[in-house]
């Protein structure tokens, strides 16, 4: 991960990130616009969310420098609980008609990452701005893809 350069899986992993975005914001364009916006927004800060959540209390870094020694274990529990409640609560208008949509595509993608995040810890012993990074994407992604899925 100290490596500046990018390998095969990472430009195929960046590139499938990017194309599943676009076909979810695609989706996401065709309702009214504060449904639109709603979902951008809930989108975008679902992602910084997600650090949050990766650099919460208990989740060490992987090195004792760079990014994630710098950022670890220094969020408590009411900056996530407010965190995450007011995330959900512009959610629940970027899908009409469904308002509890929303909400749950925002704690699914988190529930996912945390996985992802445990995974991460386990392998590299902590987080790193790489990880960071990743969070950042993954719950993105996620809850774009969630909260274009109609019934």
């Amino acid at each position: 991960m100290k490596k500046p350069d990018v390998g095969p899986f990472g430009v195929v992993a960046l590139v499938l990130v990017l194309l599943v975005q676009a076909a979810a914001l695609a989706a996401l364009t065709a309702r009214p616009w504060p449904a639109t916006l709603a979902a951008l927004v809930t989108g975008a800060a679902a992602g910084r969310l997600g650090v949050a959540w990766a650099c919460r209390r208990g989740v060490p870094a992987a090195r004792p420098t760079g990014l994630g020694a710098l950022v670890a274990g220094t969020v408590g529990r009411p900056a996530l609980a407010v965190g995450t409640l007011a995330v959900c609560a512009v959610a629940v208008a970027a899908v009409p008609g469904r308002p509890a949509q929303g909400p749950l595509a925002v704690v699914a993608a988190l529930g996912v990452t945390l996985l992802a995040l445990r995974h991460a810890v386990r392998r590299f012993g902590g987080i790193t701005g790489d990880v960071l990074g990743a969070v950042v994407e993954l719950v993105s992604t996620l809850v774009y893809v969630g909260l274009a899925l109609t019934g």
